[in-house]
């Protein structure tokens, strides 16, 4: 019958015996139990990678904290120092209007330097000159010397912003680049909620005392980026350009969750480092005389950051107490408590596109931005225009103006961020985004230092007609001229828009011929 006795006594009916085939069972469970060690140190692996990554790309946007509590704490601090320093409105419009022209010198400095000594050494030296600035206005004793330690933050703030999602850009992988790189965005509006607070907290205070105070608590967050210079890394894409190859793959084994995919990464920077060395041009010239697909990124990148500012955000977040006086909040204490709301509101909506943007996409949580954007600035014109100031104008403009914050926070604030420093080439992405920063600053300085003489001329209602107007025209460029890059590497993204212009130039081609053919149909008829 097939019964065998094993060397134990016991019988199989199989003809194998039962020693035999606890043999086979305990190696098994061996192997699986091996099995679960490897997929427990491969999840491991996994989950200090996007630790690892995390902390860098918090620390990283450390300086975007010193941006927003600018931002945030002038709305209020302004109110003390009109009344400390006697100025009057124009040289309120210059002190806080600024910092953001100003700027523009750190960004186009910020390029250049982040290409000679590294992107985490600029964001050490944007820490450095913007603490100099803010203790030169805690300490200023007049409105000259508050002008000077305002440019000194403004230079500072220019590196800060423009070097940050670069480096983020440069050390992520590609699944989470977009959430990641919208970190310098969600800590601007952090900065702003803290400056808002900052201003109520301190309002109790003597108008000699208040906005220096207010000003002061800016330093503090210089001291963690000091700490965080010896934490992150430097981006792997720079250290390439600089062939200093195993320092760069070291990085990007740290920073990538497969060793597969970090030497993927690691073969591609290197393809395009050599393409880029090997074109002789200077980057400034191949910046004024870019390739028709240098020349398609340029005018993405630089467009969205300046429909960005154009659109009106900032004279919702600096005079957002002028504003919801204008619908009737005559006291001081109660616009300073709708004005923490306008950062509360920001801060949530900004998280929302931290979780969005690689889920969506970038161009629908532009689409979606731009178009609630242009509802509620609109909306507002129409209350400050066509109705007297009560209680349900109050209410309106204070949902109206959380509304045009929290659709700004939920795509064009933190994205066209992320597109800037993904669309362009390695060998020009510092200088480009620093040109797409420039205009980005330059406009918000437009809009700082000129609202409340265009209030004066066109009343409030019009001006948030003029924003309106500008926003509708910022979805008709998203929707034609901004591409998808979600889930491709930065060198996938480039090659995206190389092929598009060939792709382009090979639609003219054969529309060319097909014409030829027609005209020579003709004739022969």
């Amino acid at each position: 019958m097939g019964i065998q006795e094993n060397g134990n006594g016991e019988l199989g009916l199989s003809g194998i015996s039962l020693g035999t085939k606890n043999k086979y069972k305990r190696m098994n469970s061996e192997l699986r139990e091996d099995n679960d060690d490897v997929l427990q140190i491969q999840e491991d692996k996994r989950n200090n990678t996007r630790k690892y990554v995390l902390a860098c790309a918090i620390f990283a946007s450390l300086n975007n904290v010193l941006l927003g509590y600018d931002v945030g704490v002038m709305s209020g601090a302004v109110i003390f120092i009109k009344e400390d320093l006697k100025i009057n409105e124009v040289q309120v419009e210059f002190l806080i209007g600024i910092l953001s022209i100003v700027s523009l010198l750190g960004s186009l400095g910020g390029g250049r330097t982040s290409d000679i000594i590294g992107r985490k050494w600029t964001m050490g030296l944007a820490a450095v000159v913007f603490q100099a600035g803010a203790l030169i206005m805690t300490l200023a004793p007049s409105y000259a010397v508050l002008m000077i330690g305002r440019i000194l933050a403004g230079v500072g703030i220019g590196f800060g912003v423009m070097i940050s999602p670069i480096y983020i850009a440069e050390i992520s992988p590609n699944v989470t680049r977009g959430s990641l790189t919208t970190f310098p965005e969600i800590f601007i509006n952090v900065g702003i909620l803290l400056g808002y607070v900052s201003n109520y907290a301190f309002s109790g205070f003597s108008a000699h005392i208040s906005w220096r105070i207010m000003l002061a608590v800016g330093i503090l967050p210089s001291a963690f980026i000091g700490f965080a210079l010896f934490v992150i890394p430097e981006s792997p894409r720079w250290l390439v350009m600089q062939n200093r190859i195993d320092e760069a793959r070291t990085v990007l084994l740290k920073t990538n969750e497969e060793e597969k995919e970090a030497e993927e990464r690691l073969a591609e920077i290197q393809q395009t480092v050599g393409l880029a060395n090997y074109e002789d041009q200077p980057v400034w010239r191949e910046l004024l005389y870019p390739s028709p697909a240098l020349r398609r990124m340029l005018i993405t990148g630089i467009g969205i950051q300046c429909f960005q500012q154009i659109s009106g955000i900032d004279a919702s977040v600096y005079y957002s107490p002028e504003i919801f006086k204008a619908a009737g909040i005559e006291d001081k204490s109660k616009s300073l408590v709708a004005t923490v709301g306008v950062g509360i509101t920001k801060t949530i909506f900004i998280l929302a596109a931290l979780i969005l943007i690689d889920k969506l996409g970038r161009k629908p949580l532009l689409l979606i931005s731009t178009i609630g954007m242009t509802v509620c600035l609109f909306s507002i014109g129409v209350i400050l225009t066509l109705f007297g100031q009560g209680s349900v104008v109050i209410a309106l403009s204070i949902l109206f103006v959380y509304g045009n914050v929290a659709f700004f926070s939920v795509g064009l604030g933190p994205v066209c961020w992320v597109l800037t420093s993904e669309i362009f080439p390695l060998r020009v992405r510092a200088q480009a985004s620093a040109l797409g920063a420039v205009g980005n600053r330059v406009c918000s300085g437009i809009v700082a230092m000129s609202f409340l003489s265009v209030t004066r001329t066109i009343t409030f209602g019009g001006a948030f007609f003029l924003f309106s107007g500008f926003s509708a025209l910022a979805i008709v460029f998203v929707y034609t001229l901004v591409p998808e890059t979600k889930g491709k590497s930065l060198e996938q993204i480039e090659i995206m828009f190389q092929n598009e212009h060939q792709s382009e130039r090979r639609e003219t081609e054969l529309g060319d011929v097909e014409q030829l053919v027609q005209n020579k149909t003709g004739l022969t008829n």
